[in-house]
């Protein structure tokens, strides 16, 4: 009993990753209905960022982590302005093709930078130190990657449900040209989605980054929380995160009963029992939209 508790709260901690690179994507695709592939590789180049300032500059941890969203910020609306935005009139797998060009730009450009090898994010908290609580540990960095993650889930939430900026990008999802007709600024609101995306991003990357730190290392967060997106609904951010917790739960049983060598193929299959059986995903009716 005490090993299922053990795998639970360690797929929660996981799923909290996996539910920061879903909102992410969701982000971009409640605004331009494309998946953005290049999610992961944008938040692997702000957190090298962050490790360039804390042990080249010799910065403190906070300032270089603030600074390196800020960075991510500008990443995502650069990206927007100058490649996605000059695209003629794209169809939704030419921007497939656009973001997927976009990650391995980023990926070359950080391997030849900084390198192919492992590297060390210094942080106050090792991967290895826990809590005990009688015979269960929990790790202090995933308790900090999870109330990370929920505080900037609410912060989310707020935003889009009452922020003018929110609502602004809720409507330009749901019909940009009504959108542009009430004088809404539909390019700048899907720079600024990019934007925000590529921050939320770089906060998994960043968390992350204390654990394991190369150029491949924000694949698998990218995948697991695509499918996690998938799984929820693309136009849905709580179910993208409800689906992000699930799949990570789902993944720890699946590693510890059945097999550790197939743990990863647990996202992927639900991929495509999702888009089989439930195209829209499990919380979002993807096809209905409001003007």
């Amino acid at each position: 009993m005490l090993d299922f508790i053990q795998m639970i709260v360690s797929g929660i901690a996981v799923g909290s990753t996996y539910a920061l690179m879903g909102l992410a994507m969701v982000i971009i695709y409640k605004t331009s209905e494309v998946p953005n592939f290049a999610q992961g590789e944008m938040a692997l180049a702000s957190s090298f960022i962050a490790m360039m300032m804390l042990t080249t500059l010799k910065m403190s941890l906070v300032p270089a982590f603030f600074l390196a969203i800020a960075f991510a910020v500008l990443l995502g609306c650069l990206l927007e302005f100058f490649i996605l935005r000059r695209a003629k009139d794209p169809n939704v797998l030419g921007m497939i093709v656009i973001t997927i060009g976009i990650e391995m730009m980023i990926l070359g450009t950080v391997s030849w930078k900084f390198g192919a090898e492992q590297k060390t994010m210094p942080f106050p908290i090792g991967p290895y130190d826990s809590y005990m609580i009688q015979d269960l540990f929990i790790g202090k960095l995933e308790v900090l990657i999870l109330v990370s993650a929920l505080v900037l889930m609410s912060v989310l939430f707020l935003f889009f449900r009452y922020s003018r900026l929110g609502l602004a990008m809720k409507a330009t999802q749901q019909n940009n040209t009504a959108a542009k007709i009430v004088g809404v600024r539909t390019n700048r609101i899907l720079m600024m989605t990019w934007g925000i995306s590529s921050a939320v991003g770089a906060v998994a990357g960043l968390l992350i980054s204390p654990v394991m730190m190369h150029p491949y290392m924000m694949w698998d967060p990218m995948l697991k929380g695509f499918a996690a997106a998938v799984m929820g609904g693309m136009t849905s951010l709580p179910g993208a995160v409800i689906a992000a917790y699930l799949l990570g739960i789902i993944e720890n049983l699946f590693g510890g009963y059945v097999s550790i060598e197939f743990k990863s193929v647990v996202a992927f299959v639900i991929i495509v029992l999702i888009l089989c059986f439930k195209p829209s995903g499990l919380f979002s009716r993807h096809y209905v939209k409001k003007v």
